[in-house]
């Protein structure tokens, strides 16, 4: 108890102090989604920032340079993930994140013989999320998506995970209440099997095919095009767009559009975030 006392603490304190120009500089310059935030918003994520950044151990993996611009953009696309929570949502079981300069090799495995995996030692990826471990990224992707490309973000995708996990089980439900998650299971379970059918047949998807191999895979995916395209998700996937709005307490597809509707004068429910 003393010891979350203490971390409150110091996380208030620096939430409380002037957000560095420079820092400040970097998220505009590489989180597309700050530029249509409200000014609240905008001083909520660099609040975010300012606990988030110190509170983690940075490691840059083969080559890859540790500095502010890397720490600062990726603790300000989470900030932007986790705005609506209420208290804000720091991620404590995530207490390394592993920055590579760009996509790197992974043995990932492609099925068995017997009891002898095979294995597949020439997969590139942009990232991972490990349970009970780091959360890995490639900064050359992380940059290209946060500043340019629209509808995937590796570091929504990998914390994503993280969130999904949070009650056990890495299956495409985060933590709900019994009520919300029958909804949940109800409208995502529909939602996953037209990815399937569509992704099976050929036809194209806002929704990045890749969601169609599991549920875990499912949600990540969905949780990017939630942020990156909003408002072609609402359209085009209204139902599914609204339990996630419900479950991010807040709606992307609002931004840049005098987003005056908070989280709370709607009554959305959220998380039961530990």
């Amino acid at each position: 108890m003393i010891f979350s006392w203490l971390k409150n603490r110091r996380r208030k304190k620096r939430m409380a102090a002037p957000f560095p120009q420079a820092w400040l500089r970097i998220i505009q310059r590489n989180v597309k989604q700050f530029a249509v935030l409200t000014p609240e918003q905008q001083t909520r994520v660099c609040q975010y920032v300012a606990a988030f950044v110190p509170e983690k151990y940075w490691e840059g993996c083969g080559g890859q340079e540790m500095n502010d611009e890397v720490q600062v953009t990726i603790a300000a696309l989470v900030g932007v993930m986790t705005l609506g929570f209420e208290p804000p949502y720091f991620f404590d079981q995530v207490k390394t994140i592993l920055v590579y300069p760009s996509g790197y090799q992974h043995e990932q495995p492609i099925g068995a013989v017997g009891n002898v995996a095979l294995i597949d030692e020439d997969v590139d990826v942009a990232g991972e999320a490990w349970t009970n471990g780091p959360v890995i990224l490639s900064w050359d992707i992380v940059q290209e998506e946060s500043r340019h490309r629209y509808g995937e973000n590796v570091v929504f995708h990998e914390f994503a995970h993280c969130l999904d996990r949070l009650d056990g089980y890495t299956d495409g439900v985060p933590p709900l209440s019994k009520d919300e998650a029958q909804v949940w299971e109800e409208v995502t379970d529909a939602e996953y099997r037209r990815l399937r059918l569509d992704s099976q047949r050929g036809r194209p998807t806002l929704i990045n095919p890749y969601g169609a191999t599991n549920k875990a895979e499912f949600f990540a995916v969905v949780t990017e095009c939630f942020f990156e395209m909003p408002q072609a998700m609402q359209r085009q996937h209204p139902r599914l767009y609204d339990i996630y709005r419900r479950f991010y307490r807040q709606d992307p597809a609002r931004w840049g559009q005098d987003n005056v509707a908070s989280s709370r004068e709607d009554g959305i429910s959220g998380p039961l975030l530990a």
